[in-house]
């Protein structure tokens, strides 16, 4: 078996190990998994890595008898700067696809010790965030968690009702108990997202600036979309006590000063896509005039009810109804309190010539890897409401 076959079943071997432990997590946290069930996902864990263990043995005999010889030069020197490091990166980018890249020597490892491929820089992953917003990433509204770990818990603590003291001046009363605090616990676990694009040869051409450029737009178009899904995965599960229809400025009203509680108040916002901002913007008030009003500290943005107003694009936020009669999405609240993102930080790219039916098609498949988790955290924080038409607000009747 030729260096990079043996080099590609070592690495998909590796990630086979990965989803098997992440079965194993994911097990660990469901209560109604059995003990025998748990036992063969074990059993699969670690028969994953003995396949794993024996294609690098593989791999690293195939070294020693030479048909990777010309891999074996010495690491390069580890960058120290912004630019050296973009430059390592290019130059191991490129060697991934002319199959000159080592897997041995450069590949990073996970914590489990197995291969993610080719690690993005840190410098580049700031640029893909800041592209991002420009694709209209839901991440950025709410509240974004990094972590070091697969898997861990936070605390939440719930707003239960309180009651007051009780007077106690008799003095054969007893003290109660004082109000606990309610709270659960909320686990998350990362999970590995990833996409395929093909490549070919021509990019080695382009100068290194193209390069990471080329990278860059693709990883935030990438993530973008699959984070914009899982957010919304996550907000679609609210109860349905958080969620309702509206049909004119009074039901909006209520919802904000009903519904949401009072701590929100400043820091809730309404989310909506481009046709129900459509619609919204041509809502009058009672003086004739249109609702949404400019935003004075930002001139791009509009105010309903001194609120402000996020608008994203159709294609991450769908309408729902028919296209006859379609019904506009409208989140109201602090989408920041209502769900967490845990960021594991660790965006990875990986090639091959071989596998994935480019051997079959003479080409290069390069796979990115998102790894995160997302978790609806106070379900009270935001309301999802929707709505066809918003009535103008009537005239003010005049005194006779």
């Amino acid at each position: 078996m030729k260096y990079e076959e043996l080099k590609n079943t070592w690495i998909t071997a590796g990630q086979k190990v990965s989803d098997a432990q992440n079965a194993l997590q994911l097990a660990l946290v469901d209560d109604e998994v059995s003990a025998e069930t748990l036992k063969e996902l074990k059993a699969k864990v670690e028969a994953t890595k003995a396949k794993r263990d024996l294609a690098k043995e593989q791999l690293d005999e195939a070294e020693k008898e030479g048909v990777a010889q010309a891999r074996q030069n010495l690491p390069t020197p580890i960058p120290n700067t912004a630019e050296a490091i973009k430059e390592q990166f290019v130059k191991d980018f490129k060697d991934m696809l002319t199959g000159t890249y080592s897997a041995t020597l450069t590949t990073k490892l996970d914590e489990n010790g197995n291969g993610v491929g080719l690690t993005i820089p840190q410098d580049i992953q700031t640029a893909v965030n800041k592209l991002k917003r420009q694709f209209d990433a839901l991440e950025q509204y709410v509240d974004v968690i990094p972590v070091s770990n697969l898997s861990g818990t936070r605390v939440i603590e719930k707003l239960s009702e309180i009651t007051p003291f009780k007077n106690i001046d008799d003095e054969e009363d007893t003290i109660n108990d004082v109000d606990e605090p309610s709270a659960y616990i909320l686990k998350y676990l990362i999970q590995r997202y990833a996409g395929i694009s093909t490549i070919t040869n021509t990019l080695l051409k382009e100068s290194s600036e193209k390069i990471i450029e080329w990278v860059t737009d693709w990883l935030a178009k990438k993530s973008t979309a699959t984070r914009n899904a899982k957010i919304l995965a996550a907000l679609d599960g609210l109860p349905a006590s958080q969620k309702t229809t509206v049909t004119n400025v009074d039901d909006i009203k209520n919802v904000v000063n009903v519904k949401l509680d009072p701590a929100l108040q400043t820091t809730a916002f309404y989310l909506t896509n481009q046709s129900g901002f459509n619609e919204l913007d041509k809502v009058k008030d009672a003086f004739g005039h249109y609702l949404l009003q400019p935003n004075p500290q930002n001139a791009t943005q509009k105010l309903l009810l001194s609120k402000p107003v996020v608008v994203i694009s159709d294609k991450f936020l769908k309408n729902g109804g028919t296209a006859s009669k379609p019904t506009y999405p409208l989140f109201i609240g602090d989408l920041k309190e209502a769900v967490k993102l845990f960021d594991r930080e660790q965006m990875s790219l990986l090639m091959t010539n071989v596998g994935a039916g480019a051997f079959e098609k003479d080409q290069t498949k390069i796979r990115a890897i998102d790894r995160f988790d997302v978790r609806l955290w106070d379900e009270e924080a935001v309301v999802f409401t929707t709505f066809t038409k918003i009535d103008d607000e009537k005239p003010a009747t005049q005194a006779s």
